[in-house]
């Protein structure tokens, strides 16, 4: 079972970062950890998108990780995509530390994150409570600032 994952965050601008995947056990929860750099102060949408296309930038990693069909939800709801982590914030000089554990997340297995790429967008993740169409697939999240293909590590 592989239990350890990476992801190096880039986009057009000065958004950059570096995101760590931890999951010790194939029922555990993944931890997620690390730092966003260049971001503007605030909430930022986070997800997992299906594909570890970076093809034409951060648009080809298509949509949410969504294997289940659901909608767009928070990262503590029922119904949600595998790939909604909510929001990471940026402090004052830009920056998110990031520290999120997720029971949907998985390292491994039919639903593995591995080889799907990693999104860190411009506006806030609505959560799926906008009250309108797109943020029940999209969080209303924004554009894609930067992204990268989640890869095993050791």
């Amino acid at each position: 079972m592989v239990n350890k994952a990476v992801c190096v965050l880039k986009g057009t601008g000065e958004v950059t970062g570096t995101v760590y995947f931890n999951q010790e056990g194939e029922k555990k929860p993944v931890k997620v950890t690390g730092e966003i750099t260049g971001l503007t102060p605030g909430k930022h949408g986070f997800h997992v998108h299906a594909f570890g296309d970076n093809t034409n930038g951060c648009i080809s990693a298509g949509p949410h990780f969504n294997p289940h069909d659901k909608t767009h939800g928070g990262p503590t709801d029922s119904v949600r995509h595998v790939g909604d982590l909510g929001n990471v914030t940026a402090d004052a000089s830009g920056v998110a530390k990031i520290e999120i554990e997720d029971a949907m997340l998985t390292l491994s297995g039919q639903h593995s994150i591995i080889g799907r790429t990693m999104v860190i967008h411009e506006k806030e993740d609505d959560l799926g409570k906008g009250g309108n169409e797109e943020s029940l697939k999209t969080g209303n999240a924004g554009g894609r600032l930067a992204c990268g293909v989640i890869g095993i590590t050791q």
